[in-house]
């Protein structure tokens, strides 16, 4: 028994020997052997930016293509979107229209609202009344002056033609009367010319009185309809949106109707100074058809720069044939002074600088508006480019203003 317990005890000690050589000592690192994780590999040197699997070619070549085929992305979706718009412009030109006149009417609507207390669609409907009649006067007396005027003109516009006609002959430049016989016969060719492309014009426009009258219907209830249910309009356009985005387009569109609310009021407000002034002069100088030549004036400011330019020419021509150079150098003089008080007092103290738009974007909205869709192009072209410069600026401060809140 005792020869059993002295054997066992050596196997112990034998075994015991055996787990202190395995095991490692204090603080050494295991072997590579014992353990069964594997070291991640050492982090590569990073991609420089505009590398390919051509490293033959030039990296300003690989920068050049990848800004050509974005460039190409934005003028094709720029190109649908044009298309678009010609497509249906029979719809977005009365909806654009109907914009513009919310955007006027909705102070008058609001005031009702708060000054009355009439219900929101009862306010609605007494505006537009009010504004259709309004409208409709105006155009009734301007039409009514021009036609009882007409004949006085007709007769003083024909003793001004002479009187520019002996002004050339005797004038500096001498005309004999085989030019001005040339003259004469190029207008009637051109007239003969182009006889068949002015009677069809005529023709369309008497065949499209039909869509005249649906633009204008569509004109009045899109207006009725935005001023009443206008903001749950936007509220439900706005909840289509991806919801990160809700919140920067929503204000950015609340900025651009601010905008435009803002540009329409001015420029209503701008329009009639015009009218005021040029219309007194015109009155004081006792030129024909002032109050018409007045509210020429009055609409031809709803187009910046170029309507202003062109209904203060025509005054001027008509105070040119039917009294002659002195009012119409008078004239000159008096729309010039107006339109040099209107640039530089007036749209920056009314407008201010939430309206403002470079002249260039103004001559270049107005060009692509006439192309689109003529003189209606031309009159919604400038606010429009005022509500994306306003919504585009909104956008940006709310980007830069959450990532640098992000930012530590």
């Amino acid at each position: 028994m005792r020869a059993t317990r002295e054997l066992q005890s050596a196997d112990h000690r034998a075994g015991a020997a055996k787990r202190v050589e395995a095991a490692p000592s204090a603080g050494t690192a295991p072997s590579v052997e014992a353990t069964s994780v594997t070291p991640a590999a050492p982090p590569g040197p990073a991609t420089p930016v505009g590398t390919d699997s051509a490293p033959d070619v030039p990296r300003g070549l690989r920068i050049a293509t990848a800004w050509a085929w974005r460039l190409l992305v934005l003028a094709g979706a720029a190109a649908l979107v044009l298309w678009l718009v010609s497509q249906l412009r029979d719809v977005l030109i009365p909806l654009s229209i109907a914009l513009l006149l919310s955007a006027l009417l909705a102070p008058s609507v609001s005031w009702l609202r708060r000054a009355v207390r009439l219900p929101r669609s009862l306010a609605v409907a007494v505006v537009l009344i009010a504004g259709i009649a309004a409208v409709g006067g105006v155009l009734t007396l301007v039409v009514t002056q021009f036609v009882s005027s007409f004949p006085a003109l007709a007769g003083s516009a024909t003793a001004g033609i002479r009187t520019i006609q002996s002004s050339l002959r005797n004038g500096p430049l001498h005309l004999s009367n085989d030019q001005f016989n040339g003259i004469a016969d190029t207008a009637q060719r051109w007239l003969d010319t182009h006889r068949d492309t002015l009677t069809t014009g005529a023709l369309t426009t008497a065949t499209t009185a039909v869509d005249v009258l649906a633009s204008a219907l569509l004109v009045l209830f899109s207006t009725f309809f935005f001023l009443r249910d206008g903001r749950r309009i936007w509220e439900f356009v706005v909840g289509l949106l991806p919801p990160v985005a809700r919140s920067s387009l929503g204000t950015a569109g609340e900025a651009g109707w601010g905008t435009l609310v803002s540009y329409v009021r001015a420029t209503v407000l701008v329009a009639f100074i015009d009218a005021v002034g040029i219309g007194l002069g015109l009155a004081i100088l006792r030129v024909q058809l002032a109050f018409p030549l007045a509210a020429l004036v009055f609409l031809g400011a709803f187009v910046p720069i170029v309507g202003a330019t062109v209904s203060g020419a025509v005054a001027v021509l008509v105070a040119l044939v039917t009294d002659g150079w002195v009012s119409a150098v008078v004239v000159l003089a008096v729309v010039v002074g107006v339109q040099q008080l209107e640039g530089h007092v007036l749209q920056p103290l009314i407008m201010g600088r939430a309206v403002a738009i470079h002249p260039l974007a103004v001559i270049v909205a107005i060009a692509t508006g006439l192309i689109l869709a003529g003189i209606i192009g031309a009159l919604v072209a400038v606010p429009l480019v005022a509500v994306l410069n306003t919504g585009i600026r909104s956008l940006l401060g709310h980007h830069h203003h959450h990532h640098g809140e992000q930012a530590p």
